[in-house]
């Protein structure tokens, strides 16, 4: 640069569009995340939907309610259970609470005793 503030200016001016460029791709990218996001959700609800009785979604909704790390641990064990083609029919109540017991480590008991 010849040191003209002209070229000066033009020079920030363009800096400036790059910054503007740079963070509207990556804007971009976290939109495209989030659909991507958003479609895995929907394809989960569907493989749910599909292989759960009315009483085992009620279970499994009380479940995420009260424990929600649990309730998600489950529904992606469903979920793969089913892609890859081990459900065979439906899940009911029965077997969910039978699935939950598996995924749920056992609750100690502690016994206290004062001196």
């Amino acid at each position: 640069m010849s040191g003209d503030p002209n070229e000066e200016e033009l020079e920030r001016l363009r800096e400036q569009k790059r910054e503007q460029l740079k963070d509207q791709m990556g804007e971009g990218e976290g939109e495209a995340v989030d659909a991507k996001r958003q479609q895995a959700e929907a394809q989960k609800k569907a493989v749910l939907r599909q292989h759960l009785t009315d009483g085992a979604r009620k279970r499994l909704n009380t479940v995420k309610m009260s424990k929600p790390d649990v309730g998600e641990q489950v529904e992606q064990q469903i979920v793969a259970l089913a892609s890859s083609g081990r459900i065979q029919g439906e899940i009911d109540e029965q077997k969910m609470k039978e699935l939950l017991r598996e995924m749920t480590p056992d609750s100690k008991s502690f016994d206290i005793r004062r001196r």
